[in-house]
């Protein structure tokens, strides 16, 4: 009985890995963030899988019967739509009532949007932070000082309908002071890297539709060429 933590591709079907695909064809079931999107995937590589729907509205329910499922002996892979899972994606609570039963977890490497955009963007990456999605609306504001506070690079996820009003937040926050690297539909044929002021890339994506989803790299008080 084992719980496998697959990472698949973020965008091009090509970033999965040959273990990856080894480990779909070989366990039992596949829960999936979104079936269909799942689906997609699968057909692509010719892999006929049991799904199971496993997302942050049936987590709790599901959880005890996945168990079940691990415990009378079935192995599993949990995926996300793209990414790895339980980064800003659900899984963590599965991972967590796995390792209390006594099931075992094992989580492959591979694709993830934090750590290509933080290469991106040329900013120091000896102590960096990740805060993934911004708390909507109690936590924000506190986020949003904490962010400032920070003397670190800091990473954000965001998306495309809420990205203006980040931006715009942050110009409050920080101002100029800090360099951002914001990139977008990584892996994708129409990858873009933006970096400039809070101020600036908020008029930039004012005038340039925001499209897919969005990695936004906050650079050090201090950069590297001020040293």
């Amino acid at each position: 009985m084992k719980l496998y933590i697959v990472p698949t591709p973020i965008g091009n079907l090509q970033d999965i890995t040959l273990r990856a695909l080894e480990v779909l064809r070989g366990v039992d079931f596949i829960l999936a963030e979104d079936t269909r999107q799942t689906s997609k995937l699968l057909k692509h590589y010719q892999l006929h899988k049991t799904l199971y729907p496993y997302h942050k509205f049936n987590e709790h329910k599901s959880s005890v019967s996945i168990i079940q499922k691990l415990k009378a002996g079935a192995s599993g892979a949990l995926v996300s739509d793209g990414g790895t899972p339980c980064i800003s994606d659900p899984g963590l609570k599965l991972v967590q009532l796995c390792i209390s039963e006594g099931i075992s977890v094992e989580t492959l490497p591979g694709a993830t949007a934090l750590i290509p955009a933080l290469i991106n963007s040329g900013f120091d990456i000896g102590e960096f932070h990740f805060m993934g999605f911004l708390p909507h609306k109690k936590g924000r504001q506190t986020a949003l000082r904490r962010i400032a506070e920070m003397p670190y690079t800091v990473i954000l996820y965001e998306s495309p309908h809420r990205i203006l009003k980040l931006l715009q937040e942050l110009s409050q926050h920080i101002g100029d002071t800090r360099t951002l690297s914001v990139s977008r539909e990584i892996s994708k044929v129409y990858e873009e890297t933006v970096r400039d002021t809070a101020n600036n890339l908020l008029q930039y994506f004012s005038k340039n539709t925001p499209k897919g989803e969005f990695v936004v790299v906050i650079g050090p008080l201090k950069h590297p060429q001020d040293a």
